[in-house]
């Protein structure tokens, strides 16, 4: 029997008046797969993550995720984990403490979030550096912050939208191995937007 997608896009598509941000799309991700969206700046790739996180709502089309329609679902809703470009962590929190927000935001109990975020840090190699803030971090550190803090609300499924942008580019290898084989110890079925396409291919 063929399995149903965790991802299911029917005519997706975005326009701001006579603009087309994003024009119809069919799209569907198996469960575990990692796909990786190819394309030039401006094409629609970052439109198409929001509109699938519910962060921008289509002009028309249908979104499924985990064969729930979630179309019209507000974007705290939808068990979507996002990591975006510019890594977004509150400069003000340590790590530890930037990983369990969105537990403590969902009203979690103390001991499970302890749990939770522990076991996060370990599986992103960053156990030892709990107390440090984002200042105190490597941009690589830092985007493991990010997925991790991704990771722990325990999505669907994961959105990466160019999340090796702003490192170096020894880093940057080093980073993509890393989520794949992240990924794949996982299962978490992603999707992963670049203009690269070296990246792309690893």
């Amino acid at each position: 029997m063929q399995q149903k997608p965790d991802i299911s896009l029917e005519g997706v598509e975005k326009s701001y008046g006579s603009f087309s941000a994003l024009k119809p799309l069919d799209l569907e991700v198996t469960p575990g797969e990692l796909l990786a969206l190819l394309g030039p700046s401006g094409c629609g790739k970052t439109t198409l993550l929001r509109i699938i996180a519910g962060l921008v709502e289509p002009s028309r089309g249908r979104i499924r995720i985990r064969d729930r329609d979630v179309t019209r679902v507000p974007a705290h809703k939808r068990d979507v984990g996002l990591v975006f470009q510019n890594y977004a962590l509150f400069p003000h929190m340590t790590v530890w403490q930037n990983v369990a927000f969105g537990l403590r935001m969902r009203g979690m109990l103390k001991p499970e979030i302890r749990k939770l975020v522990d076991e996060t840090l370990n599986i992103v190699q960053l156990g030892a550096l709990a107390a440090r803030l984002p200042s105190q971090l490597s941009g690589g550190q830092q985007q493991r912050v990010a997925v991790a803090r991704a990771l722990v609300l325990k999505p669907a499924v994961l959105l990466l939208d160019e999340p090796f942008a702003a490192l170096d580019k020894a880093l940057r290898e080093q980073m993509q191995i890393e989520l794949r084989n992240l990924q794949r110890r996982l299962g978490i079925t992603s999707i992963f937007v670049t203009h690269d396409q070296e990246e792309a291919l690893t």
